[in-house]
């Protein structure tokens, strides 16, 4: 799976989960900003990503995770 093709499938995964319009997911927006998680929607967040891309993301590992691409990173680190 390319990089382009985990953008476009995350964007779409995470719009639709969120009722969030794609193009306010740029890369260097805050995740949890942009999509205005609580606690409780980044159990969500991590849910989704874990389900669509086959990818375990440890509690430990979320910190690192704060913007757009740095997610799209770790999942193209970990497929």
């Amino acid at each position: 799976m390319t990089r382009e093709e985990i953008i476009d499938q995350v964007k779409e995964v995470l719009a639709e989960e969120f009722e969030v319009e794609q193009d306010v997911m740029t890369d260097d927006a805050n995740i949890k900003d942009t999509l205005e998680l609580d606690s409780l929607s980044l159990v969500d967040l991590v849910a989704v990503i874990e389900h669509t891309f086959k990818v375990k993301i440890p509690a430990a590992d979320l910190p690192t995770v704060k913007t757009f691409a740095q997610l799209y990173d770790y999942i193209e680190s970990h497929l």
